[in-house]
């Protein structure tokens, strides 16, 4: 085991905020080091199961001959740049459109 680390000493950007199933993908450019301080650092702060499974099975394989690969990116790209609320403006949104004179067919409160 190596020494826990801090959140921001982690070696994985907003580790907590990974969802579950891109987390296989976000570690696969760490070495067997890198996986083993945030498996450490979840055994501390959340001990999730799953995600401790994942990051056990990733030691595994990089122990068994498994190579690292790809680069360690923001998590979410689109929230680092700042990039907030919709990008729909009048010129990209849909057009309008008017339920029926005799009321929605979907909305079962509504006689046809």
């Amino acid at each position: 085991m190596t020494e826990s680390l801090k959140h921001d000493e982690l070696p994985l950007p907003e580790y907590d905020h990974i969802p579950l199933g891109m987390l296989g993908g976000r570690i696969a450019p760490l070495d067997a080091e890198g996986v083993g301080q945030l498996l450490d650092y979840e055994r501390e702060h959340g001990n999730r199961l799953p995600i401790v499974q994942i990051l056990e099975h990733r030691i595994e394989a990089l122990q068994n001959g498994a190579e690292s690969s790809g680069t360690i990116t923001d998590a979410f790209p689109e929230m680092s740049q700042g990039q907030a609320g919709s990008q729909v403006t009048p010129a990209t949104s849909g057009p309008v459109i008017n339920p029926p004179s005799h009321g929605d067919p979907t909305n079962p409160a509504q006689p046809r």
